[in-house]
């Protein structure tokens, strides 16, 4: 008989959670403006607001923190940190921050300028805000077939390459770089193959430009290369993960992911250009180059959860999480981007909501609905967070509208998904009693879905 699946770790530690009443939710619903971002995290009862820095770090990590060595300049942990880094993707430059964003400022300081035109795979909003608020374009390559959320094929992140080479053709050098997010996170967490990465690195080589991998989720890629592409059946993750970043020139990281930490990010090239650019900023935002916004404990579990994270056990154990939720919604045929994604489900709110028109939101509809079903708070991912146009000042209503539900590593069992498949039918069944949905009181200008009020109508 074949054994079946089991997670590849035991639990140590555990945190008490409670179930609130209904009338509780609408009351803390109505004080947040309809904004889940702005609950108190104990009136939430499972939590897939996101993956970033919600999951559980290991004894190994635990223990490491205490070999912190918290000087100003030149700590033994930075260098273990940074050691690490370059073992694993090659990088020999690397730049710590306090988290992805942070990075993202960091690096963008250096090389984005007003009118210049920064293509990639579905930017997400952190990188979209920092491209746009420096007076440029982020402009998106993703390929088409992304946009049908019930097409399964086993690539949806991938760039375009033949967009990609338009765009290098069309603004030649108002062009910095390319930016590559793996796993494309706005397309539902879906992977980007390594010919894929290969075949955009030898555009950027044809057209003298070069690639930055927006990293969060590098190493769940690498397990779907691994799992999904012929030829790396046999390779090892961290081979793998090597090779994903020979088709780059740098990345940007918010460890926050798949280094299971709770805060820190970094910035790594192979050009030191780059990060003689870099490092400037990196002092005037976040610290000193050899800590950049974070403790020496902090950078010691990162080392640690690098190197956790890329073996195939752990992946395998986290990825088997988000499809055992996608199958219970299938079960129940609640349409989500398909296949499941590597750190999320992502629920189409206009496949289900289909009386609530998009000038109301129907993905922040589902989300509101879903916290008042069962105090589940998931994330709008769709056009809220799209924000305006910067030219028009009108709505973005192009791309997809999703409910995403991150699930945090190592943190909630198959129970806890049963809850939420099961709440997430609730609102499913009486979809059509759903007629209507939100609109906006106050945005702020740029990555508005943080701090947006809404009224429900």
């Amino acid at each position: 008989m074949e054994l079946p699946f089991s997670e590849s770790f035991r639990i140590k530690m555990v945190e008490p959670i409670r179930q609130s009443s209904r009338a509780e939710r609408e009351a803390w619903l109505k004080e947040a403006h309809y904004n889940v971002f702005q609950l108190r995290a104990e009136q939430v009862f499972i939590d897939l607001l996101t993956d970033s820095g919600t999951g559980a770090m290991s004894d190994r990590q635990w223990s490491a923190m205490m070999m912190g060595d918290e000087s100003y300049a030149g700590a033994r942990s930075f260098f273990k940190f940074k050691d690490t880094v370059t073992r694993i993707t090659g990088f020999p430059y690397v730049l710590p921050t306090h988290q992805g964003r942070a990075a993202e400022n960091v690096f963008f300081s250096a090389t984005v300028h007003k009118g210049d035109v920064v293509p990639g795979n579905s930017h997400f909003d952190t990188t979209k805000g920092h491209i746009e608020s420096r007076g440029a374009l982020a402009l998106d390559c993703t390929i088409d077939e992304a946009k049908n959320t019930q097409l399964e094929i086993p690539f949806k992140g991938n760039v375009d390459p033949k967009k990609l080479e338009a765009a290098l053709k069309e603004y030649k050098d108002r062009i910095p770089f390319i930016i590559i997010t793996c796993t494309n996170n706005t397309a539902g967490g879906q992977p980007v193959s390594m010919q894929n990465l290969r075949e955009c690195y030898a555009l950027a080589q044809k057209f003298g430009k070069r690639v930055v991998i927006d990293s969060a989720r590098f190493a769940e890629n690498a397990y779907f290369i691994k799992t999904r592409e012929k030829g790396y059946e046999s390779k090892s993750i961290k081979e793998i993960c090597r090779e994903m970043f020979s088709y780059a020139d740098g990345m940007t990281m918010s460890a926050k992911k798949d280094a299971i930490v709770n805060m820190g990010g970094f910035f790594a090239t192979k050009h030191a250009d780059w990060y003689d650019a870099a490092k400037v900023f990196c002092i005037v935002n976040e610290g000193y180059i050899t800590y950049g916004g974070m403790n020496g404990r902090d950078m010691e579990a990162l080392a640690v959860g690098l190197d956790e994270n890329t073996e195939f056990d752990n992946l395998y154990t986290r990825i088997h999480q988000v499809q055992y939720l996608g199958a219970k919604l299938d079960e129940y045929g609640i349409p989500y981007q398909r296949p499941a994604g590597g750190h999320a489900i992502f629920v189409d709110a206009t496949r289900i909501l289909t009386n609530v028109p998009k000038e109301e939101f129907p993905a922040q509809t589902l989300t509101v609905e879903l916290y008042l079903e069962a105090g589940i708070r998931g994330c709008e991912i769709g056009y809220i967070l799209a924000d305006r146009d910067p030219e028009t000042k009108q709505n973005r209503f192009g791309g997809l509208d999703l409910l995403r539900l991150a699930i945090p590593r190592r943190t909630y069992t198959d129970n806890h998904m049963n809850v939420v498949a099961a709440a997430l039918k609730n609102v499913f069944d009486r979809r059509e009693q759903i007629k209507h949905g939100v609109k906006i009181t106050w945005e702020a200008p740029i990555m508005r879905h943080f701090t947006v009020q809404l009224e429900r109508l």
